[in-house]
């Protein structure tokens, strides 16, 4: 196929805020796409490609962007296949060849597929072609049944896979995708309310449950092999020899565990955030241990638990890593949920998750069976762009744009993000020199005052409240808006949505 055929698709899905149209939409191209095409298509449609990160960054793709072809010539393949020699390309030199190899690309290219290669290079592909809506019109264009599809890609975590099983393959190959142990799963998610009273009120009988204040781990044993992944399904088992050993140790062989890992002080206290993720970034164990903490097990010994209720799946945790259980009590009352809240803050965690005890587990899915709760409202937004600072801080970048998720494009471009404010607050002179050392890095242009960058940077911003304000088009603005971290593990399709806070005015 034509990449022009996929650049008139991703321009006829962004142009309607019509779901029904956008899924017609990709559901015609996608039944037009030869086998070998459909998972790279899926990639460059949700802004994922197969490859990943390929080494090149927003200079060097302005860098390519010049003389342009006047007809369409490019496939889907061959773009493809550039992603691959631009993401194999290493060694001394490598930036040269890799900037070489892409201008002689998109010299071949129209200019409207220049802005496509853009797009798909730098992650910013907002044309409301959320997975979601993409995986509606896998299953319209394969006739297959919407779960089986939605099911298959929350296990195998591949929806171009999806895509091509579904439109290639029969539908018992489709149904029969399941939990491989050494192969991550989205994670289930939590909603979010006010208390754990109003979360008991909402579940009923439930598990409340530490919130930790550490990072989200999957991890998989099979046999001696054991894996660790992040909360984004990237592995990093090399990092957390410790985590390795303390799941080597259990009494099972094969199993998939879900929890946390954090860093305690002396005292048996988590230590900052930052420190638990500084590991995450390392290529070598640092001297600081991570303990992990477990509250789900998806699978053990040859069994799927995802369909168990809790009580099944916990019973099956307690039995093989009780020492390692994150703390928690079942009740269905509000005032024992409220004292393990306090025991928690008390530990120095951020609250509590309540969890439906005859919930099962929802891979890849924020449902309202999982509640978390904490005492400050915290959101996960995206940085837009970063102000130069004044005074003290001249010459440091300061001051941040915030935007919210819109993933229906109620307020804009669906997919995009939506401004809800500014803050300097909490930024400390640590972070102010990461910000002027990385948002350069990730600039798409600038001002005599502000760096625009790609929307991709995730950072937890605690906040009073919202209120309504007509300057920001989601018609409400942050109050007493601080930054509380920032959040490496996270994609920005995780950020919390324009509509989530929106929802304070009535709270």
């Amino acid at each position: 196929m034509l990449l022009d055929e996929l650049v008139t698709t991703a321009e006829a899905v962004t142009a309607t805020r019509s779901r029904l149209a956008k899924v017609d939409a990709l559901a015609a191209l996608l039944a037009r796409l030869d086998s070998d095409e459909i998972a790279p298509a899926v990639g460059f449609l949700v802004g994922k490609p197969r490859q990943g990160r390929v080494g090149v960054g927003w200079r060097g793709v302005a860098a390519a962007m010049g003389e342009h072809a006047t007809a369409p010539t490019l496939t889907v393949g061959e773009l493809d296949h550039l992603l691959d020699r631009l993401a194999t390309t290493a060694g001394a030199g490598s930036a040269s060849e890799r900037g070489r190899v892409l201008l002689e690309f998109t010299a071949r290219a129209t200019e409207r597929e220049q802005d496509f290669i853009r797009r798909v290079l730098l992650g910013e592909m907002r044309t409301g072609a959320l997975e979601g809506v993409v995986t509606d019109a896998i299953a319209r264009a394969a006739g297959r049944p919407g779960e089986v599809v939605r099911r298959a890609a929350m296990l195998s975590g591949d929806l171009g896979e999806t895509a091509r099983l579904a439109l290639t393959g029969t539908e018992a190959e489709l149904e029969g995708v399941g939990l491989v142990v050494g192969r991550p799963v989205l994670p289930m998610l939590a909603a979010t309310a006010a208390t754990p009273t109003a979360a008991i009120e909402a579940v009923g009988e439930a598990s409340v449950e530490y919130k930790l204040d550490g990072a989200r781990i999957q991890v998989h044993r099979a046999g001696d092999d054991v894996r660790v992944f992040t909360r984004n399904l990237a592995d990093i088992t090399h990092r957390l020899p410790e985590v390795v050993e303390v799941v080597r140790r259990m009494p099972v062989r094969d199993v998939i565990l879900d929890g946390e890992t954090l860093s305690l002080d002396e005292d048996g206290a988590p230590r900052p955030f930052q420190e638990t993720m500084s590991r995450f970034g390392a290529d070598a164990a640092r001297e600081t241990l991570l303990h992990p903490w477990f509250f789900d097990v998806l699978h053990v010994d040859g069994r799927d638990l995802l369909d168990e209720p809790l009580s099944t799946r916990l019973g099956e945790l307690e039995r093989i890593a009780s020492a390692h259980r994150i703390p928690g009590e079942v009740t269905a009352d509000p005032e024992v949920a409220e004292r393990v809240s306090r025991d928690a803050l008390a530990a120095g965690q951020e609250g509590v998750v309540v969890k439906a005890i005859g919930s099962p587990y929802a891979a890849g899915r924020r449902g309202s069976s999982w509640i978390k709760v904490k005492p400050v409202h915290t959101y996960d937004l995206v940085v837009l762009a970063c102000e130069w600072g004044s005074g003290r801080r001249t010459g440091w970048l300061s001051n941040l744009h915030l935007g919210a998720l819109d993933p229906t494009g109620e307020f804009g471009e669906p997919g995009g993000y939506v401004m809800v404010g500014k803050t300097f607050k909490g930024l400390t002179d640590a972070l102010l020199r990461w910000q002027t050392e990385y948002f350069p890095q990730i600039e798409v242009r600038r001002t005599a005052n502000t760096v625009w960058v790609a929307p991709t940077t995730v950072v937890e911003i605690a906040i009073d409240g919202v209120q309504r304000s007509t300057r920001y088009p989601g018609g409400i603005a942050l109050r007493f808006a601080r930054v509380k971290r920032y959040r490496d593990d996270k994609r920005p399709e995780d950020a919390d949505t324009i509509q989530t806070l929106r929802a304070l005015l009535r709270g």
